[in-house]
Formats: C-alpha cells, sequence, structure tokens
C-alpha cells in the first residue's frame, strides 16, 4: 500500500467508519484529527517477556483510541487527548533513538488510527537503518483491510482480545461489534504472520515475528472470558502465543459506578481462566504471578522523549 494521506479525508481506518473530515480538523470518533499526536515515546519494561526482555520495548505511545473503554488506565492519552503534535520525519527519529538506546523493538501502541502517518515514518526509519521489529500494540479493534495494509511493515502483532460477549463489549466499550471486529482482525494478523513464514524468536527468547494476544481478565465477566480463549484458540490455535492478565485495577468512574468492576479479580475467577488456557492447549501462555496492580505498569505521560531533531536533520 502507498501512504495515503487522503483517508483521513472522510475517515474509515477503523470499524467505527464515521467517516470524519479529519483532514480538515474535525476529529474522529478515536478522538484525533489528521494532526499526529504522541504522548511518550521511551524504554517499557513491562510487556511480555518476549517484547520487553532485559533491555525493554521501545514504545510509542499516540493520542486517541476508537475504543471508549470505562475501565481505561491510559485515559489520558486514549480519551482525554494529551499528546504533542509531531511530524512524521519526528516519529521516523523517535524510532532511530530508541534503537540507539538498546530497544529490543518499536512499540507502536494504538498506533493504526494514524496509519498512513505510522507506515511512512516506519519507511523512513528503515531506510535511515532502523532494523529493530516493529510491534502493532492494538486494542484488536481493527479493520481487515488496514491490517492487511499494514502486515508488510509489522512484524508482531501484540493484540488485545477483550470480549466475546456483543452486550459486555457495548456496555463497557461503546462498540457492540468488537467480537466480530477483534476476530478477523486476528485471522488476517495471523494470514499475515503465515505469509511471513510463521512466529520466530532470536537465540536470547526476544520476539523477531509472531502474534501475542492479550486478555484481560475483568472481575465477575468470567464466563466471557472463556469464551474470548475459546474464539482466540478456534482462529490461531498454537500459532499465536496467549497473555492472560490479572492486573485489572478499578479507576475512579468504575469505583464510583460499584458493582463488580469496583473491585479487583479474584485469585479464583484468574485461576479459572488460565486453568481453561490451559484445557485448550496453549502452550506459549503468558501469565502474571501474585497480586498486580495495573497502575504500576502505567508509565507518566508527560512527552518524555517526544520532543527532538527530525530524521535527517
Amino acid at each position: 500500500m502507498e501512504v495515503d494521506f487522503g483517508l483521513y479525508d472522510r475517515c474509515e481506518l477503523c470499524p467505527r467508519r464515521c467517516r470524519a473530515r479529519r483532514s480538515d480538523g474535525k476529529a474522529g470518533l478515536c478522538g484525533a484529527t489528521s494532526t499526529l499526536r504522541v504522548a511518550r515515546s521511551a524504554l517499557h519494561f513491562w510487556e511480555e517477556p518476549p517484547i520487553s526482555g532485559t533491555s525493554g520495548s521501545g514504545a510509542i505511545f499516540f493520542t486517541g483510541c476508537p475504543l471508549r473503554c470505562v475501565f481505561c488506565q491510559n485515559h489520558e492519552i486514549s480519551q482525554e487527548g494529551f499528546g504533542l503534535e509531531v511530524t512524521t520525519e519526528r516519529l521516523a527519529q523517535m524510532m532511530v533513538e530508541l534503537m540507539e538506546k538498546g530497544a529490543n523493538n518499536i512499540n507502536l501502541v494504538t498506533p493504526l488510527h494514524f496509519a498512513p502517518h505510522v507506515r511512512k515514518a516506519i519507511l523512513e526509519a528503515r531506510s535511515a537503518g532502523m532494523d529493530l521489529p516493529i510491534v502493532c500494540n492494538t486494542s484488536g479493534y481493527e479493520r481487515t483491510e488496514v491490517v492487511r495494509a499494514m502486515s508488510d511493515v509489522v512484524d508482531i502483532w501484540l493484540t488485545d482480545f477483550k470480549y466475546s460477549s456483543d452486550a459486555v463489549s457495548g456496555r463497557l466499550s461503546a462498540v457492540p461489534d468488537y467480537a466480530e471486529r477483534a476476530t478477523e482482525a486476528l485471522r488476517e494478523m495471523l494470514a499475515s504472520l503465515r505469509s511471513a513464514g510463521g512466529r520466530r524468536l532470536n537465540k536470547d527468547g526476544i520476539m523477531q515475528r509472531g502474534i501475542i494476544v492479550r486478555h484481560l481478565v475483568l472481575p465477575g465477566h468470567v464466563d466471557d472470558s472463556l469464551a474470548v480463549l475459546d474464539r482466540v484458540w478456534d482462529v490461531c490455535g498454537n500459532e499465536a502465543d496467549l497473555s492472560v492478565m490479572n492486573q485489572y485495577t478499578p479507576n475512579a468512574e468504575c469505583r464510583s459506578r460499584g458493582g463488580d468492576l469496583a473491585r479487583s479479580v479474584t485469585n479464583d475467577e484468574y485461576e479459572t481462566v488460565l486453568d481453561h488456557a490451559d484445557d485448550l492447549g496453549f502452550e506459549n501462555l503468558w501469565w502474571q504471578q501474585g497480586g498486580t496492580v495495573s497502575e504500576s505498569f502505567v508509565p507518566a505521560f508527560d512527552a518524555t522523549g517526544v520532543r527532538g531533531p527530525e530524521l535527517g536533520r
């Protein structure tokens, strides 16, 4: 796919297909115009072991998100619009800088509502000698056409699979078609991985190519978690890694609402989901030990690493 900034004219980059005139400065349902905005660029040590290793993942956090998750821990950037305006050349230079800092990969966090900018920046960084794997760190709520178009510049899909129930996804993330769209996107990611030759790690166990599907267990929603794992197994089997997380931490909104989402996940809930993953046969399975607080995994969104020179200047 050529880099087509005309995709912002009547935006259909995500499954919401809101047709916002982002090129004219109108924000889409993702909260973004066609102005590229980034909230942080730095080494990140809290991803799965094949991504972070000991050297860290070179994480670049983008402003905006197609979802409106009531429990979001990154709400400052996903829903409140924090981030600085940058050019594609600056984004490309951030990738080079992260490589020079020793990052295992370039980890693009919620990037695809800026797909034209991101594609151009990757190509420019590659031309400048940046040779790290590119990680697309996504909510899973993506259009297959965009996944397919980006597959030649993405090496690793680090994708959420949040829900199986339309009712739950509609209530908690304002997208009643999440499961169908996420399933379609995952199938496309798997097709991309297969065409590239399948999962590959280097000698140090750091992923160079692959899929990691993440699922955050929500309190009171174990049945939906089990159904999510069934979906992932049906699509990928052992061609993808599975990461089952217990780090749910209620934010202020969830605590004020009360109910199950006002508490953390119990050990019994988490163990039930992990047991199901074992029963299905997942071989590359990642889990979190002990009580985990997700706020400890959320970096400071303070524009670290965002300002700086542009590539080639």
